[in-house]
């Protein structure tokens, strides 16, 4: 019996902690303050707006007005919107506020990493200095070009805006949402930053310049595209620039199916990218490439709900011994973490009321490994996560 804890507690130790040391490495530089560029004159850089939409009718019109409503807008011609597989009238929308549309139809090639990579090869055609990917229910800051002008004024190679929740009222799991999106987006990639490491790539309200685009193209096809193609960044010795002081702001889901949907591609996204791009971390690693660790870490280091349950399971497995104040220490840098990213993002009185919820969203999530399983065999179809306004109890 002892020997077969010992193993299960080695086990439990080998999974926990290349994420233990990842949250240690990015909890406490953010507590250092937030890095910031001085101003560069970007006048003269010519951006545009990449809107990757899927059945997005709904959805699209805030968000163009939105970026239409910006500190120095551009021009609506300079708002490319991809109309990728849509059966609405996403296009119509699109044409009627004078942006230019690109209508892909390609049931085999389905998912947002071939619509942006399509639409990039075209794009990459025109004379524009950087491109930024907003997503189609999405909302910006005032600033949000403007910052980008900035950025690559400096000659950054690409740039990644603060990712936020924009419901975080709606009901518990979007409260919690918010703040993991505060720990997730917001500390990580200022602790990075400050680090000197490339802040990542979350998906929405990233920017490229285009002598990025055409040095690495955007072929990333899986679920979580993004993280696939910061790995490829990083790997050509490339850097993301975090810019904290603009956002990004998207709706998460309201209903539990779809925030069970919504959780289950992502997370399944994740594990099938861990199991198929750490070989290749390692490897690079292990051959002298120290800037490839953080990825590694990164990808290794698993959602913190199933994080906190592991570690929580071998406190009990490691029976008072080293296995055991292993996980307690692992349990309060996870609280750390969480606590340090609220403080750093500026949380509300509610933020940190909801956290008394937080178990029972732990459970949610643990509810849905099978289904995280079974999405991380699958391919990169984009199914449209429903955002209705439904309220639940």
């Amino acid at each position: 019996m002892e020997s077969m804890l010992w193993i299960i507690g080695l086990i439990l130790f080998l999974i926990t902690l290349p994420g233990t040391i990842e949250l240690a490495v990015l909890t406490f530089p953010g507590l250092a303050g937030i890095r910031r560029r001085p101003p560069a004159a970007g006048e003269d850089i010519r951006l545009t707006v990449v809107i990757p939409a899927h059945n997005e009718e709904q959805g699209l019109p805030i968000t163009l007005q939105s970026l239409l409503a910006c500190d120095h807008p551009l021009a609506a011609s300079d708002l490319h919107v991809i109309a990728d597989n849509c059966a609405d009238g996403t296009a119509d929308v699109a044409r009627a506020a004078g942006c230019t549309v690109m209508e892909r139809h390609d049931t085999r090639l389905r998912g947002k990493g071939y619509a942006l990579n399509w639409a990039f090869q075209q794009i990459q055609q025109k004379d524009y200095d950087a491109l930024i990917v907003v997503d189609a229910d999405t909302r910006v800051d005032t600033n949000f070009l403007d910052a980008y002008r900035n950025l690559f004024a400096h000659g950054a190679d690409a740039g990644q805006a603060a990712y936020r929740v924009g419901n975080p009222e709606a009901n518990f799991r979007t409260r919690l949402m918010h703040i993991a999106f505060l720990a997730f987006n917001f500390l990580r990639p200022v602790s990075r930053q400050n680090l000197g490491f490339s802040a990542g790539i979350l998906g929405n309200g990233f920017a490229l310049s285009m002598k990025t685009v055409r040095e690495i193209p955007y072929d990333s096809f899986s679920i979580v595209e993004d993280l696939e193609y910061h790995t490829r960044l990083v790997r050509a010795g490339k850097k993301v620039e975090f810019l904290p002081d603009t956002s990004v702001w998207s709706d998460m889901p309201e209903t539990s199916e779809a925030a069970q949907t919504q959780r289950e591609r992502w997370e399944g996204g994740r594990l099938r990218m861990t199991a198929e791009q750490t070989p290749k971390l390692a490897a690079g690693v292990l051959s002298g490439r120290l800037r490839l660790l953080e990825p590694l870490l990164e990808l290794l280091l698993l959602p913190l709900s199933y994080h906190l349950m592991l570690l929580t399971f071998l406190v009990f497995v490691g029976r008072g011994g080293f296995f055991t104040w292993y996980a307690v220490a692992g349990l309060l840098m996870v609280v750390l973490h969480v606590v340090i990213a609220m403080l750093v993002g500026k949380a509300s009185a509610e933020d940190w009321k909801a956290l008394m919820s937080a178990p029972f969203y732990i459970l949610w999530k643990i509810a849905n490994i099978v289904g995280i399983v079974k999405t991380a065999g699958k391919g990169a179809d984009w199914n449209r996560t429903s955002r209705d306004s439904k309220q639940e109890p």
